[in-house]
């Protein structure tokens, strides 16, 4: 399958805070240019799947208003960034060493926050990926983490990740995208 992986839009916050599974919208202006960008290389009458937070519909109807070509955007909260629990709307840099200590010693299952593993991610992401294999080509508005979650789910399946090194690194930048064949 021939994935279009876009990731939404700079959002309105200062820099340095972690907003994983915030509620966030994202810079209007930032929203449409990324549209605008992406809307003349897609392909025609692709499947639109998208996250349920709210910055990544905002590019996907920005994208729909442009390329009405394009399906009516599912939602799927399959394609939500990875929960922080008590870490989110946090600064990154105020967050204890401790807490990021506890989750490289066991990347996979520790809950970062106390909500969501990176497995948890990785499985979530897996399962989407299986009930669209059959479309051959399809675009997700998402975000950075699902992003690669889904590269590491193309390299490995559902292997548990042993270490925070195998985490992908890549992801575009805000309202960047790229396209994976999975």
């Amino acid at each position: 399958m021939k994935l279009w992986l876009l990731r939404h839009a700079r959002v309105s916050l200062d820099p340095g805070l972690c907003y994983g599974a915030s509620e966030v919208a994202a810079d209007a202006q930032h929203t449409q240019a990324a549209a605008l960008a992406v809307a003349p290389v897609l392909p025609r009458q692709v499947p639109l799947r998208v996250s349920a937070l709210c910055r990544a519909r905002q590019l996907a109807h920005a994208l729909r208003a442009l390329r009405p070509d394009l399906s009516a955007p599912l939602v799927d909260a399959r394609l939500n960034e990875m929960h922080f629990g008590c870490w989110e709307l946090q600064p990154w840099d105020a967050i204890p060493r401790r807490a990021f200590d506890d989750w490289m010693a066991d990347f996979a299952h520790h809950r970062f926050g106390g909500v969501e593993s990176a497995q948890q991610v990785i499985e979530r992401v897996a399962d989407a990926l299986e009930s669209q294999r059959a479309a051959g080509e399809a675009v997700w508005v998402t975000h950075a983490g699902v992003i690669r979650a889904v590269q590491y789910v193309a390299a490995h399946g559902r292997a548990a990740i042993r270490q925070a090194s195998q985490w992908p690194r890549e992801a575009p930048e805000p309202g960047g995208w790229l396209v994976l064949d999975v």
